[in-house]
């Protein structure tokens, strides 16, 4: 087996070392929304979103089994998958931290044939979603929704919000970004 040069740290595969692993792993951010029984809005920041399929489509969240959000959309079998934009840090953060009145604090409304909450400022494409399955899997339950309705902004182009390292970040402009196997390109500014 051949030995490589890279220097490595070892960690047990616990939380603690599965944390670090997924923190080198940048992802977009997203509020799950759905409504319980009695009309109440639910929403929770996510990062664990993966499209499965294209036919039917289909996407995956995995949600804290012992979530509140997790109990509405079970029950009502619909969310909504609010993809936020690069200046929504706030919002995921308010998502993230199980403030109760999270949507009193945001501006959120729910068009017709929504499945869920859509986060009318804070994101700029949202996903509704029917509950197709649903797997536990140790302490979270793997949802996957079968996607009813897509909502792409129409406003001012945005970036999606990107989630790595322990901390957000904006998609990088597009002059500080190689294709694939090609060099960087040098802004005019640069040269």
């Amino acid at each position: 087996m051949a030995r490589s040069d890279t220097a490595t740290q070892d960690a047990t595969a616990g939380e603690g070392g599965f944390r670090d692993l997924m923190s080198l792993f940048p992802t977009g951010v997203a509020v799950i929304g759905a409504l319980d029984r009695a009309g109440r809005p639910w929403g929770m920041t996510c990062s664990s979103l993966c499209s499965v399929s294209l036919s039917p489509p289909t996407l995956l969240v995995c949600v804290r089994s012992a979530s509140p959000t997790l109990d509405a959309l079970e029950s009502t079998g619909a969310f909504s998958v609010n993809l936020l934009h690069d200046s929504a840090r706030d919002v995921a953060e308010l998502f993230g931290s199980g403030a109760p009145d999270r949507f009193r604090r945001t501006a959120w409304h729910l068009p017709d044939a929504a499945a869920g909450p859509h986060l009318r400022d804070a994101a700029h494409a949202v996903g509704d979603c029917r509950v197709d399955s649903v797997r536990r899997v140790g302490d979270h339950t793997v949802v996957f929704g079968r996607v009813t309705r897509v909502s792409v902004g129409t406003g001012p182009e945005r970036t999606p919000l990107l989630y790595g390292l322990r901390r957000y970040a904006a998609w990088p402009s597009t002059s500080s970004v190689a294709e694939p196997g090609r060099p960087r390109p040098v802004p005019a500014d640069e040269e």
